[in-house]
């Protein structure tokens, strides 16, 4: 085929718009990305430790290289977990198995997770549960908009479900020359109206670079697997169909060679994909990662709150978008401040502080009440640590349930000020 490039079928006119256009781009990574290893393999371990005490207090971090992986971080629990066997049937899961890059039978594992601080566990562990205190101070920043039916960026969704489809093709056979590692980019182009509102307008580019064996030597299947994973995304996701445009570029293995990858042509570390876990660089990201962390850490169960809060202010109707950032200090059971901000600057309907009263009076905003409102004591993290942890209507965060409650707020305060 001559032009490779060209072959897709997915082809709408878009009719031109007298407006401004922007491009914005995010990404997302396989399974088997260093990174991403190194997230599973955290989450792997804190759902062990949990399944046999769900009160652990678990930070577990990893590094993963060539032919090494080290294991880190605190712990306090009565459970018993065998962490390098845990290691190794991720990494077998994956699809590490000694045949491309990294063998669990032959590497060299380090294990050095200690026991938890005493001086951090006394702000965490009260005699009332109510009066739990946050794990550890930070900032965690929540966000949602009308742009995708998962109230999620388009470019974000585009790049973690291309990359989930790759994966599970490749596991089940169907990419025989294909290996773990892969990574890709959705570039989108928006026009901006006068209203400041981003409205995605088409895909303008596309970026897959995939991991292969030494067996590859023509453009032609490099591209021939971009078809296989495009078709199916449709075919999964027909509202997507009308941005693929000709207009669209495609840049596949841009090098034309992608032989070494894995822990064994890049390093990885837990918690370094952070935007891809959450919304693609749309919006800002707290201090803290997520992944080997249980839910007395405000890193991870107040940013799944963040977004909660975000995604049913969206869904009742109130904003487009909301970006949502709350703050604690360890020990403390309250969040020390509430920030928001509406359609992106734009005009809104009502004022931030009307918003934050109404947050205060809607949603669980204590650590205890976090954890309680979403069972993340009885959680399995591991689903959590592979192509995001928002727009994924599995996880409780990512219900709409608090709809109708805010409706009635709303209400109540348009009542007020009419001083009915």
């Amino acid at each position: 085929m001559d032009n490779p490039e060209k072959t897709l079928i997915f082809v709408v006119e878009k009719k031109k718009l007298n407006m401004e256009k922007q491009l914005f781009t995010s990404e997302s990574v396989s399974c088997g990305h260093p990174d991403k290893i190194c997230d599973q393999i955290s989450d792997a371990v804190l759902d062990n430790f949990l399944k046999q005490d769900s009160e652990s207090k678990v930070a577990c971090e990893c590094f993963i290289t060539n032919n090494l992986l080290v294991i880190g971080g605190e712990a306090h629990t009565h459970a018993s977990v065998d962490i390098i066997t845990t290691a190794k049937k991720v990494l077998e899961e994956i699809g590490y198995n000694g045949t491309n890059g990294f063998n669990p039978e032959t590497a060299v594992f380090v294990n050095t997770l200690h026991e938890q601080s005493s001086d951090i566990r006394m702000g965490v562990d009260k005699l009332l549960a109510e009066k739990q205190g946050a794990g550890d101070q930070g900032i965690m920043f929540g966000y949602a908009c009308n742009e995708t039916k998962e109230y999620m960026p388009l470019t974000c969704m585009l790049a973690n479900k291309t990359m989930e489809i790759y994966d599970r093709l490749r596991k089940g056979g169907k990419l025989p020359n294909f290996k773990p590692d892969a990574k890709c980019q959705y570039t989108v182009a928006y026009e901006i109206g006068d209203d400041n509102k981003m409205r995605p307008v088409e895909i303008d580019t596309v970026v897959l670079s995939m991991q292969h064996y030494d067996t590859i030597f023509s453009k032609k299947e490099f591209y021939d697997v971009r078809d296989i994973i495009v078709k199916t995304l449709l075919s999964e996701n027909p509202d997507y169909e009308k941005y693929f445009t000709k207009n669209t570029k495609y840049l596949i293995n841009p090098t034309g060679r992608f032989v070494i990858g894995g822990p064994e042509g890049d390093t990885g570390l837990t918690g370094r994909k952070i935007v891809v876990d959450t919304y693609g660089g749309r919006c800002p990201h707290g201090g803290g990662a997520f992944s080997g962390k249980d839910s007395s850490k405000v890193d991870r169960s107040a940013a799944y709150l963040a977004r909660y809060i975000a995604k049913n202010m969206v869904a009742a109707g109130f904003c487009d978008s909301l970006e949502v950032q709350l703050s604690y200090a360890i020990g403390v059971p309250e969040p020390i401040s509430i920030f928001v901000k509406q359609n992106n600057g734009g005009t809104t309907m009502y004022s931030d502080d009307a918003i934050i009263d109404i947050i205060k009076s809607v949603f669980p905003l204590t650590p205890y009440g976090i954890i309680t409102h979403f069972g993340l004591k009885n959680f399995s993290y591991s689903q959590t640590a592979k192509y995001g942890h928002f727009g994924r209507n599995e996880f409780p965060w990512e219900k709409t349930d608090k709809v109708g409650a805010l409706k009635e707020r709303f209400v109540k305060m348009e009542f007020l000020k009419a001083g009915i």
